[in-house]
């Protein structure tokens, strides 16, 4: 799909460049990323899987709720209407809003934050969220970098059923998960002060104990550029 070409050759090809700055290169590269964000680093990490040391996976999109999507045949109108009215905003689906943040004044906050998009999304956004959403589902078991994910139980924006599915297709060898009952969508920003705080806490944990257990990636690339300059001078 466009979307998942325009991720991989854009946005990875950036990370990259970053990456392999000489103040760089010793460092671990840990993909973060929330809802949709979520979505992109499982696009990103297809990509190419041995590039990342792991990734932190908050709510990710891999599937829409279903109270979020609206019926099939709907669906299916909108879907072909995409190629003659992509930028209208007709899209059926409730406030994400309200549905996403669980204090009242943040959501206040951000619909009073000019630069923060407001109103139901246009078709072909809509379009792209659900399939690319749909090909993350049917794809799982490729997700295979070290990873923890985060979902609250009563997300109605993400479906947590799906970050249980991930956890158990992953081929990972290394992954976590940790869901939290009572918590709404968004973890870290919208939630009540000391859910943040758990939520923190368990991705910093998660961090350092990858820190302490080192960095297994770059020794590897350092044992190949060993053994390459060996053969090298063996000549």
């Amino acid at each position: 799909m466009l979307i998942q070409k325009q991720i991989n050759d854009g946005i990875f090809s950036m990370i990259v460049k970053l990456a392999e700055k000489k103040e760089n290169r010793k460092k671990m590269r840990i993909l973060l990323g929330e809802s949709m964000g979520g979505a992109v680093v499982l696009l990103l990490h297809r990509k190419k899987p041995e590039f990342w040391d792991g990734a932190v996976l908050m709510a990710p999109m891999c599937k829409i709720a279903d109270e979020m999507k609206p019926s099939p045949l709907v669906t299916n109108v909108l879907t072909k209407l995409c190629n003659f009215i992509p930028t209208w905003r007709i899209i059926p689906t409730e406030d994400v809003i309200d549905s996403a943040f669980r204090l009242p004044h943040i959501r206040e906050e951000i619909r009073t934050n000019p630069l923060c998009y407001k109103g139901r999304p246009r078709l072909k956004t809509g379009y792209y969220l659900l399939t690319v959403s749909m090909d993350l589902e049917q794809r799982l078991q490729e997700v295979s970098l070290p990873f923890i994910v985060v979902h609250g139980e009563e997300d109605k924006v993400v479906d947590p059923s799906v970050s249980k599915l991930l956890f158990e297709k992953a081929s990972s060898t290394d992954k976590s998960i940790k869901l939290y009952p009572g918590m709404w969508h968004s973890l870290t920003y919208g939630e009540l002060p000391e859910n943040i705080d758990i939520v923190f806490t368990d991705i910093i944990n998660w961090l350092d104990e990858r820190t302490v257990a080192g960095n297994s990636r770059l020794e590897t690339e350092r044992k190949h550029e060993h053994d390459k300059l060996y053969d090298e001078t063996s000549k």
